[in-house]
């Protein structure tokens, strides 16, 4: 059935959906975990920063001897922020090797020769 609106003379122009500038590669497994471990990790240490230093002042802290941690407090956020990632990151990482297949990381080594 023809188009009503167009002549006889008019073509029909196709739509042609563009080809991606780059196809993104998939990740690989190693990545895939390390991304599904570090990211999240990330975000709870941001979490966990807020939370930390909406009780505690960094100009309050003291070493374990008593003396006053003499440290800006840009330097305390920064550094217990960084410590704060690797602790939670930890625990990500521990969560990921507990839930490797014993199959897997019990599969005889062959390539020896």
């Amino acid at each position: 059935m023809a188009d009503p609106l167009l002549s006889s003379d008019e073509e029909v122009e196709r739509f042609e959906a563009a080809e991606p500038a780059d196809m993104v590669p998939p990740m690989s497994s190693p990545t895939r975990r390390l991304a599904a471990v570090a990211w999240p990790a990330f975000l709870m240490a941001g979490v966990l920063e807020m939370l930390v230093f909406s009780l505690v002042d960094p100009g309050d802290l003291h070493w374990l001897g008593g003396a006053s941690v003499e440290i800006d407090r840009k330097a305390v956020y920064t550094v217990a922020f960084f410590v704060f990632w690797v602790v939670v990151g930890l625990g990500s990482a521990l969560t990921q090797l507990i839930l490797v297949e014993p199959n897997v990381l019990n599969k005889p080594y062959r390539n020896h020769l």
